[in-house]
């Protein structure tokens, strides 16, 4: 009987926002494993009684994204860690995505400015300034170039706490096709889901923001498969993944590009896919053993 902690945020006091945890939870248990949802930063967990961690919806860990890589090297080190430490800490900082531009893959153009670079927005087109470390749409908005002064204002405000921003323009073929996500476990795809635009125009970046709006399942498109499949080969070192999401968008000629590519704790969106339940409980004991 394999032990499994599934790796989650504590909410306290308000309830958890992890819709699939207790299915993902009450499914291992019924298939025979001895699986619990565990808080990350919890100091009494012993890691090392985990045959498996399974890290699953750590949905705080941007605000303290040092501290929770030092977590998950930790924890690697006495258990097995899905995904790897090492991807964990890769994938937690989105400057990787220059590094996918660099390996050939079509990504949303990215610059990033960090504390102490000038201010150096676009004149004249719409764009969006976020973190490198965030989830959520966290510190994310999106601007003319008329509200140059807000999006200083942004910037100011993420480097004086030692964020880094990366400033990307405002691809508009959210507006029509929305923001695909496609899900990979156990290396292949296991489903894909579809959400409309999160940055409404005038929304404060530090305002409070509907992550998932309109969210729907999606049947992906050749094109789609093919960047998302792009991307994962692209990871450095082609390390094993328990699991995958890849975000897209269209860029300007209609074609798909990665927005984000989501290795720490991805929503699976299981309550929208309850059939791909078996599939990832499959997964994770294959993994466990």
């Amino acid at each position: 009987m394999p032990r499994i902690a599934l790796v989650t945020y504590d909410p306290r006091p308000e309830p958890s926002k992890d819709a699939d945890l207790p299915m993902l939870v009450a499914a291992l248990r019924e298939a025979g494993a001895e699986a619990e949802a565990v808080f990350w930063d919890d100091g009494d967990v012993v890691w090392a009684g985990y045959d498996l961690a399974v890290i699953r919806s750590t949905w705080d860990y941007s605000w303290r994204a040092a501290e929770f890589v030092a977590w998950a090297e930790r924890c690697a080190k006495v258990t097995r860690l899905a995904n790897p430490a090492e991807v964990v800490r890769w994938n937690t900082d989105k400057r990787y995505l220059g590094e996918l531009a660099e390996a050939g893959v079509p990504v949303v153009p990215t610059r990033y400015l960090a504390p102490g670079d000038p201010a150096d927005l676009p004149p004249d087109h719409e764009y969006v300034v976020k973190p490198t470390s965030g989830a959520g749409a966290r510190y994310a908005a999106r601007y003319t170039p008329e509200q140059h002064d807000s999006a200083v204002r942004q910037l100011e405000r993420m480097h004086a706490e030692g964020l880094t921003a990366m400033v990307q323009p405002y691809m508009r073929g959210i507006d029509a096709g929305g923001e695909r996500a496609l899900q990979f476990f156990g290396g292949r795809l296991l489903h894909a889901s579809r959400k409309r635009a999160v940055l409404a125009p005038g929304t404060a970046f530090d305002a409070a923001k509907v992550a998932h709006p309109g969210l729907e399942p999606w049947t992906p498109t050749p094109a789609e498969l093919a960047v998302a499949e792009r991307a994962l080969t692209a990871v450095p070192d082609a390390p094993e993944l328990l699991y995958a999401r890849v975000d897209l968008v269209d860029g300007e000629d209609g074609r798909p590009r990665v927005m984000e590519l989501e290795l720490v704790e991805p929503n699976l969106f299981l309550f929208l896919h309850p059939a791909s339940v078996q599939t990832v409980v499959e997964a994770v004991l294959r993994a466990a053993r």
